[in-house]
């Protein structure tokens, strides 16, 4: 997304209520007792007309979770299925967070406003609805660093820290509490589709589907696509491209999302909710971010795998409603998407023209190959290499025959990168904790969005918009 976002008035729409009554339940917001804004993200909140908000009617609208005008007139919470590491669970849905809002942007694109640590829903099983204030803080560094990097992400749009003490089994406990609310392009999930498949819903199905592609839209299958008109065919190919390049976004930034499950999978194929999240400190395939991923099936290198996979459930799920063999013929088209969208990317983040798939695929495993035996930390060797420079032997070789972009931004003469290694992350929360002391957070979210202005904004999949 280029930076700064396009400003617009409020424009609320809310074209979910023509199906939030099988796909939802109303809910309330817990009465939390207190409400101290600690983020508000006016650089977004202008993109939907919302940045003319007094803090006191931030806090009425993102605290409390007073309706806004026209919108809404009562929060509700999702219902959907899922398999978490690779298990089936039809026990889950919005536990902890809503759909508060949906409101267009300046280009007519659909957002909503959902939260996270908003209070007790019917999903919520055995947990406390509640978000940790470290968990807030975390969200706004993985967002910011992301978009950032040309990753198409859901946004931080607020914090408020809500006065509670929270007890948690795997951090210092109690520990303070918030609330988030983050503005994404969508709330319909891969799970959403499960649940109805396992309900046997083929109307609802075939009404969510229309859903997806009316506020969801994107270019139309290949001429050559069996069934290329069927909405459910439409539907599939539009996620798998997506999902590639979202699987090579995260692996050019260097990204290890953590918990991939198929409640994590977005239709619109933004990344967000954000947990055990870590960025590489070395380039490690194996690298895992959650601790209870002990068998490593959301490592780093293992990323592409898991969204595929992912894809392949959804296909499972739209065959209530569609045959199997132009579904498959979707799924097929994962691995070139991928790997097109990787070196489309590795080429943006270097700062050069891109040479074709060929060419840039030997040019991303060259410098795969030197990260690993050097050890040099990902930010570091982008940065290090910026328009084709600093290369040896064989990297050397392939980078000089690439041209540079023009590239006269002043972050790329001051000799070190924006990083988010863990270092960084615990420090910057440990001032907060410690001294409430909120000027690190404050400072590393204004340097990443200079990053961000520096890279200008990713290539996307021809056809699609962010």
């Amino acid at each position: 997304m280029p930076s700064p976002p396009k400003p617009s008035e409020y424009r609320p729409d809310t074209p979910i209520q023509g199906i939030s009554d099988w796909l939802a339940d109303p809910v309330q917001s817990a009465d939390f007792p207190g409400t101290q804004l600690r983020f508000r993200n006016d650089r977004w909140a202008k993109a939907v007309g919302l940045s003319g908000l007094t803090d006191e009617e931030w806090l009425c609208h993102f605290g409390r979770f007073e309706p806004l005008d026209g919108n809404l007139p009562q929060p509700i919470a999702l219902r959907y299925h899922g398999h978490q590491f690779r298990v089936y669970n039809p026990e889950i849905g919005d536990g902890r967070g809503f759909l508060f809002a949906q409101l267009r942007d300046g280009d007519d694109r659909l957002l909503d406003l959902g939260t996270k640590g908003s209070g007790q829903t019917p999903w919520s099983r055995a947990g406390d609805g509640r978000l940790t204030l470290k968990g807030g803080v975390r969200e706004i560094l993985a967002t910011e660093m992301l978009e950032a990097l040309g990753v198409y992400t859901s946004k931080t749009f607020s914090i408020v820290e809500t006065g509670e003490e929270l007890v948690r089994g795997d951090e210092p406990s109690p520990t303070r509490s918030a609330v988030m609310t983050r503005l994404s392009h969508g709330h319909i999930r891969i799970g959403s589709f499960q649940r109805l498949l396992a309900l046997e819903e083929k109307a609802h199905m075939e009404q969510l589907v229309d859903y997806c592609l009316a506020q969801f839209p994107g270019p139309p299958p290949p001429e050559d696509a069996p069934g290329r008109d069927e909405p459910a065919v439409k539907l599939m190919h539009l996620v798998v491209e997506r999902l590639a390049d979202l699987a090579a976004s995260w692996m050019v930034a260097g990204f290890v999302h953590g918990v991939l499950n198929t409640d994590n999978m977005n239709i619109t194929g933004e990344s967000f909710d954000y947990g055990p999240w870590r960025f590489l400190p070395k380039w490690e395939p194996g690298f895992t971010a959650a601790y209870f991923d002990h068998a490593g099936l959301y490592a780093f290198g293992r990323q592409p795998e898991a969204l595929h996979w992912n894809c392949g459930q959804f296909a499972i799920a739209l065959r209530l409603i569609a045959e199997s063999p132009p579904l498959i013929a979707a799924m097929e088209r994962f691995g070139p998407l991928y790997m097109e969208a990787v070196g489309r990317r590795w080429c943006w983040r270097l700062g050069i023209e891109s040479k074709g798939l060929e060419e840039d695929g030997k040019l991303v495993g060259a410098c795969e190959a030197s990260m690993a035996q050097s050890g040099e930390q990902p930010d570091a060797f982008f940065y290090r290499h910026r328009v084709g420079k600093g290369g040896e032997g064989e990297l050397g070789d392939l980078l000089s025959a690439y041209r540079a972009v023009v590239d006269s931004h002043t972050y790329w003469a001051e000799g070190a990168p924006e990083s988010m290694v863990i270092d960084e992350v615990e420090a910057i929360w440990s001032a907060i904790a410690e001294r409430d002391d909120w000027q690190p957070l404050q400072g590393k979210i204004a340097r990443l969005r200079r990053m961000g202005d520096a890279h200008g904004a990713a290539p996307v999949p021809s056809g699609h918009t962010r």
